[in-house]
């Protein structure tokens, strides 16, 4: 595929790149990713891509507002249902994380501030502060849901691959015999049944904790 010029805009724009950069992580996975691999994928010199997009810190950035703007497309919600909005935002960030294994590690590893990240906390706390939870349980909230997001998908895919990972092997009875007993209500490991279940642990303890401190 033939270079531009440097330093030529090549029809370029920040959307095109950061399209081109999380279709190039997809395939070929965080460690091999950069500028020069995916100027070479666009057909530019690297210089034009910093033309929009001021280094790879940056570039990282917008490939992570990138799949972000599919969860904040998809969860799009006008109810004032605080619950309803946190599930239907913790769904649409499964589906991304699923659509996008190899870029979902950005997500855990890098401060989420671009203005799709914040509109999206806004709706969950603005819906949580309407139905009258205390501000010092809302204030925890996003970081009580996004912990358990990241930490159970990373879990289930390991960054790795487009499907989850293999369940654990059966745990031996007679030398972790509380375990064993746990393992049939544990089945369906990376199902959404099993993200249902533990997402409604999650909600229930914040809702337990705003009527402890004293919602309306």
């Amino acid at each position: 595929m033939a270079r531009r010029a440097q330093g030529t805009s090549a029809g370029l724009s920040r959307e095109r790149i950061a399209t081109a950069a999380v279709a190039l992580v997809d395939r070929d996975g965080l460690e091999r990713f950069g500028v020069r691999r995916l100027a070479e994928e666009l057909g530019v010199d690297p210089m034009s891509i910093y033309h929009h997009i001021k280094g790879k810190a940056a570039l990282l950035d917008a490939v992570s507002e990138a799949v972000l703007t599919e969860v904040a497309d998809a969860a799009d919600d006008t109810s004032d249902d605080w619950a309803q909005v946190a599930r239907r935002t913790a769904h649409s960030y499964r589906d991304m994380a699923y659509r996008h294994p190899r870029v979902f590690p950005l997500l855990t590893t890098r401060a989420q501030t671009s203005p799709v990240a914040l509109t999206a906390l806004e709706r969950l706390v603005t819906a949580m502060r309407g139905a009258g939870l205390p501000d010092p349980v809302v204030a925890d909230a996003p970081l009580t849901l996004f912990g358990f997001l990241n930490g159970y998908l990373l879990a289930v895919l390991s960054g790795e691959a487009d499907k989850p990972t293999e369940a654990a092997p059966p745990i031996d009875p007679a030398e972790f015999p509380a375990l064993a007993a746990l393992a049939p209500l544990q089945t369906g490991f990376g199902s959404v049944a099993e993200f249902d279940r533990i997402l409604d642990t999650v909600l229930a303890g914040i809702r337990e904790r705003a009527i402890r401190d004293g919602a309306r």
